[in-house]
């Protein structure tokens, strides 16, 4: 068949949100031992579901000197970052535009040393510190919660 027939018979493209290409992000996984292992999580801004502080990557820092920012501005969390990321996660990013960006989130440990008095985003968000079984649970994420279990189950041995 000529191509041109097929232009003509093939169906008109449909509408779909705008899915850009894939991007990189930098998450922390603050973690501290308590009576066990906990994890923070925080709020995101848009829909005040439980995340990870995360952030696209920054013009002269190495992917896990940015995740730490990101739990600094986001969460108010200091302390030790790994080096190595403990493992990724996917999800659909919405922008202000509507579009919806797939990222590709690199996590890094973050052994939490103290959590500031004041914050950037300290009124933009909430935090929450969480048993690792309740973070799985509670991200909406299904490769997040893997991950947060991987972790938990490494990390006690």
């Amino acid at each position: 068949m000529p191509k041109e027939a097929l232009k003509r018979e093939s169906a008109p493209p449909r509408k779909r949100a705008a899915v850009y290409g894939v991007g990189v992000q930098y998450a922390a996984l603050p973690y501290r031992l308590r009576d066990g292992l906990e994890l923070l999580l925080i709020s995101s801004r848009e829909t005040g579901r439980w995340v990870l502080p995360k952030g696209w990557p920054m013009k002269g820092k190495k992917a896990h000197a940015a995740a730490a920012r990101e739990a600094l501005e986001e969460a108010g969390v200091k302390g030790k970052i790994g080096k190595s990321a403990v493992g990724t996660y996917s999800y659909g990013k919405r922008l202000a535009n509507g579009a919806v960006v797939d990222c590709t989130v690199e996590v890094y440990p973050l052994a939490v040393e103290r959590q500031l008095e004041r914050w950037p985003e300290m009124n933009q968000r909430t935090c929450r510190w969480f048993s690792p079984s309740e973070a799985a649970g509670e991200v909406a994420e299904p490769e997040l919660g893997a991950l947060i279990k991987v972790f938990a189950a490494a990390f006690s041995g």
